[in-house]
């Protein structure tokens, strides 16, 4: 991490732990070292310092190329590595970036679904992080990401105080697919980057009935703390 990066490494870390109360789950699974894929869940602008704050590793970012014309912000994204992508996250421009990093063992957070979710609800996974995976090395973490939807979806115009959590999956390799791939007819290869995409999206981490009961237990507790300091 560079100074501008860890800078704005610990901001988001101590916005997430007061504003937001967060959870961190599994931050172990993602590699501490080399190239890796983040493939998150997307509910939120939360979303991506969230997934990157939950690791003590540089990653990668994607942001709207437009966002680049501006001095300070542009300056500011290309400190923190920022990879500039067009509105629909593709391009051959972007796709390139991205490899780039990933070939020098950089991390990087994609959003298979595309576009952040309109009711909450996860998206289909679209077929665009296989084709990323294929053409380098790099596992595979799918990440999930829980309460940023409540707490800022696309309807809000403003981020409301209500827990968030990340949990990191366990990596995938995809090594036979990737096999396959080196001498495949093209048209399996579109049916390999989509089966790519799916399974990624199959192994997205779960949140079990225990930790939900855990979390409900903190906020009725936090309310009755709240209600008795009242009285």
């Amino acid at each position: 991490m560079n100074l501008s990066y860890r800078l704005g490494w610990l901001g988001f870390r101590l916005l997430y732990a007061t504003y937001f109360r967060w959870r961190v789950f599994n931050p172990e699974r993602v590699p501490q070292t080399g190239a890796v894929i983040l493939a998150s869940n997307h509910a939120s602008f939360l979303d991506p310092p969230l997934v990157g704050s939950g690791l003590n590793r540089g990653i990668n970012y994607l942001a709207r190329e437009s966002l680049f014309r501006f001095p300070g912000v542009g300056a500011l994204l290309r400190s923190w590595s920022a990879v500039p992508v067009d509105r629909d996250g593709g391009g051959a421009a972007g796709l390139k970036a991205i490899l780039d990093r990933l070939l020098a063992g950089g991390g990087i957070i994609l959003f298979p679904e595309g576009t952040r979710t309109r009711d909450g609800r996860l998206q289909p996974a679209r077929s665009g992080i296989g084709l990323i995976v294929i053409k380098s090395q790099a596992p595979v973490v799918p990440v999930r990401t829980f309460g940023t939807f409540e707490a800022w979806g696309r309807n809000q115009k403003l981020p409301h105080p209500k827990r968030v959590a990340v949990k990191y999956g366990e990596p995938l390799r995809f090594e036979k697919l990737r096999a396959e791939a080196k001498a495949c007819s093209k048209a399996r290869l579109k049916e390999i980057y989509q089966q790519i995409a799916d399974e990624s999206w199959r192994r997205l981490p779960s949140w079990n009935r225990k930790r939900i009961y855990d979390l409900r237990f903190m906020i009725l507790a936090e309310r009755g703390g709240r209600r008795n300091r009242k009285s």
